[in-house]
């Protein structure tokens, strides 16, 4: 195939794809999240819980609507883009996804309308219910996908019979070596990206004066979050890096711009900055301090791991690329971290609602989790190059034989509509968290039977509908 055409294939997938990544990353955290407060407004009877419910319900409907929009274009482009693909492996990665959609996707589609429009429908009991199967339904999809996902990185369980991958071993194909680590890794970063959506809004409303209890807990409870899973992540993503280096140490040296060993038994530097040159196979302007990728890779002071040397030229991800993308997705994380910790300080000093300072760093830090998210994404996609499958199916061999003009009208056809179409959900997703949560919302709640003003049709009614605004009826 044309490399153009290659490369073009490449970039769609990748911006679809980094696209939709946002809205499931976004439904996970927000669905336990909804799950969380109406628990506590079940259990306390607190309002505060019942109206935090309710507003970020909104946001969450839009959010859900628009991460299955986009979804469904990934599965039309494995088989016009990625056909090599779908011949080779569609044996395997079709099952899981069809587990998805048996699984999760029916858990959700059923449970969805009684969470989105059934709260003065139902007892309190079936409401809360249903908010926690749709978000056991995300999890559940989250697993299917991230199995599907780490089969493709470590591949196990399978023959290759008449040119296709067969399963022989289904536990094998879905717990593969690098399934635990990637499923936790994806899970505990929906819920800091969140978190961080979360706590941003508060913080934002915070320093406008809007001062409420609801907000107030907004940020507590998004801080709290960030102090205990923010160092979880990081443990995680530790224990995520060693299976990497076991599996896939073309990855490993590719991020750590590790090109090879010195003579002897010297440990291996951390190039904390530097640009690496694939041409040249050297990392420019290296700033490294010694041994600490020996500490972090093999946890020990002189242990060495691979260089991108030792790897055939073609069998060499891009270093340039995974090595910057793996340093912004750390440096996020290690700002998550300090911002839980600052938090706790002025928590401590009771100054967490008013010190200007912090609430300025956590409207900074609000989209940064999904930044991290792509990140992450891109490290581990571009770091797997030129595989498609592992170690068994390249990328070139994967792409449907198209030319690079056709591939390129549909590329430009794909950022048009995307720009405008999610760009405008996106737009107007902020503007639901720009209205801020209203004390007494939960008590407003109005919901019309046939033919009335509240009577809702699709999950994007919930957002201006099925929940009305305090003013009520006239209010929608």
């Amino acid at each position: 195939m044309d490399p153009t055409a290659l490369l073009l294939a490449r970039f769609q997938f990748a911006f679809t794809i980094s696209f939709h990544i946002i809205f499931p990353a976004i439904t996970i955290g927000l669905a336990s999240y909804l799950t969380v407060l109406e628990g506590c407004w079940l259990k306390t009877g607190n309002p505060v819980y019942r109206d935090l419910y309710h507003f970020w319900i909104r946001i969450f409907a839009v959010n859900f609507g628009m991460g299955v929009v986009s979804g469904l274009v990934m599965a039309y482009e494995f088989g016009t883009n990625w056909g090599g693909f779908s011949q080779f492996a569609g044996g395997i990665t079709g099952p899981l996804l069809a587990y998805e959609v048996l699984t999760a996707f029916f858990l959700e589609a059923g449970f969805l309308g009684v969470m989105l429009f059934g709260w003065t429908r139902v007892g309190p009991g079936l409401h809360f219910f249903s908010t926690l199967m749709v978000a056991t339904g995300t999890l559940i999809s989250a697993t299917w996908i991230l199995a599907s996902n780490s089969w493709m990185q470590t591949p196990a369980g399978y023959k290759i019979i008449d040119g296709r991958a067969v399963p022989v071993d289904w536990l094998a194909v879905i717990f593969n070596p690098s399934f635990p680590y990637r499923l936790a890794h994806m899970g505990v970063a929906a819920f800091l990206a969140t978190a961080l959506i979360v706590a941003g809004s508060a913080a934002w409303h915070l320093l406008r004066g809007d001062d409420n209890p609801a907000l107030r807990k907004m940020l507590s409870m998004a801080m709290w979050m960030m102090l205990i899973v923010a160092p979880a992540q990081a443990i995680i993503g530790d224990q995520h890096g060693l299976n990497t280096l076991k599996y896939q140490p073309a990855k490993i040296a590719a991020i750590e711009g590790h090109w090879e060993n010195k003579p002897g038994a010297q440990g291996v530097p951390l190039t904390l900055f530097g640009w690496p040159d694939m041409k040249s196979e050297t990392t420019r302007f290296a700033l490294d301090v010694p041994h600490l990728g020996s500490l972090i890779l093999t946890h020990s002071w002189d242990g060495q791991f691979r260089g991108l040397k030792s790897f055939p030229k073609q069998d060499r991800p891009d270093s340039t690329v995974v090595f910057w993308s793996f340093r912004i997705m750390v440096g996020l994380g290690l700002l998550m971290i300090a911002m839980g910790l600052w938090a706790v300080w002025e928590r401590w000093r009771g100054r967490l609602y008013d010190k200007r300072s912090l609430l300025r760093f956590a409207v900074y830090m609000g989209p940064s989790g999904l930044v991290a998210l792509l990140a992450g994404w891109i490290t581990t996609e571009v770091g797997r190059q030129p595989w498609v499958v592992y170690g068994v199916m390249r990328t070139a061999d994967a792409v449907t034989p198209h030319g690079p003009i056709e591939v390129a009208i549909t590329l430009a056809l794909f950022v048009v509509v995307y720009f405008l179409l999610f760009s405008a959900g996106i737009v107007y997703m902020l503007g639901l968290i720009r209205e801020g949560p209203v004390p007494g919302e939960g008590a407003n709640v109005h919901e019309g039977g046939p033919g009335e003003a509240h009577t809702p049709s699709r999950p994007f009614s919930a957002a201006v509908g099925g929940v009305a605004s305090p003013a009520g009826h006239e209010g929608a």
